[in-house]
């Protein structure tokens, strides 16, 4: 790795650190966003190294939808353990059970939508003031929007046209009472960057982002991993296949990409070549051309 390409992440890594101790000091109860994905994982390092020797400042909350890989639970549990963090975890299937949110039907039927109303209930049931994020500007066209403080109105929702000026790094925490802010320390960096930085401090990941065989089904051209949440359809072939994950979510959802990369060096090769964003292979993103920022307008993270 060159002298370049450290001191560029050495300047991220800087910048994100600031921002989570900014939030510590702007908010009364903030809350860091954690799904077990590489981003949620580097904004855990960041946190740690923010405010290290003493522990995290805050509490970690999981959105579960209950259609996790196994992989992701294990590893969100040993993390935890490791660090000594207070965990929340707020369950979709909770919700559904308790009737506030409705479990769609049809052959396409997805928990990502039914997020929005558990994370709402999470966020309003620990009062938390600031809700920390690994999302980032290059993922998404409606990410891309957002600013390090992204504020929200009392309904938990966001209007892009309504953000508050950030020049020269001073951000606005300012709200009243019932709105909160959603806050992107990884807004500027990129994919190539999240890799490149967990070599350099070499954190450990999810088995699921390094190549490894699976039983797979091919569906509506996204690579789903055969599980007891997905199971072959009518005239779908089940087959194995090299695969990894380049984002983390729901079972459900999120495609997997053909890769033989069973290493950092090789992961950052093939994203260096790749002509495709990461969540490109979430089919939760190809319902319209506005998916992401409709549900972000209603609470999404």
């Amino acid at each position: 790795m060159s002298d370049y390409t450290v001191s560029h992440l050495r300047q991220l890594e800087s910048e994100a650190i600031y921002i989570l101790r900014e939030t510590a000091a702007q908010f009364e109860r903030p809350v860091l966003l954690f799904s077990g994905g590489k981003d949620s994982i580097v904004m855990t390092h960041l946190a740690r190294k923010a405010f290290w020797p003493a522990k995290i400042p805050f509490p970690l909350l999981h959105v579960d939808t209950g259609h996790n890989f196994p992989e992701t639970i294990v590893y969100r549990d040993n993390l935890v353990e490791k660090m000594g963090a207070n965990l929340i975890v707020g369950s979709v299937q909770e919700a559904i059970d308790d009737g506030r949110v409705v479990e769609e039907k049809g052959p396409n039927a997805s928990r990502n939508f039914l997020q929005i109303q558990t994370l709402l209930d999470a966020l309003e049931k620990g009062q938390y003031d600031a809700a920390l994020g690994g999302g980032r500007r290059d993922e998404e066209k409606a990410r891309a929007k957002e600013r390090f403080f992204s504020h929200r109105d009392e309904f938990g929702q966001w209007d892009p046209k309504n953000q508050r000026p950030e020049l020269w790094n001073i951000f606005n925490g300012r709200m009243s009472l019932g709105e909160n802010f959603r806050v992107f320390p990884l807004s500027n960096w990129t994919e190539m960057d999240v890799w490149q930085y967990m070599k350099l401090e070499e954190i450990d990941l999810p088995s699921l982002y390094f190549a490894h065989e699976r039983e797979i089904v091919v569906r509506n051209r996204t690579i789903l991993a055969v599980s007891e949440f997905v199971q072959p359809r009518e005239g779908e072939t089940v087959e194995k296949r090299l695969i990894r994950f380049r984002t983390m979510g729901d079972a459900t959802i999120t495609g997997a990409v053909e890769s033989n990369a069973s290493t950092m060096d090789m992961i950052i090769d093939e994203v260096a070549a790749a002509r495709e964003t990461e969540r490109g292979n979430r089919a939760d993103d190809k319902r319209s051309e506005s998916a992401m920022e409709d549900r972000k307008k209603q609470g999404y993270f």
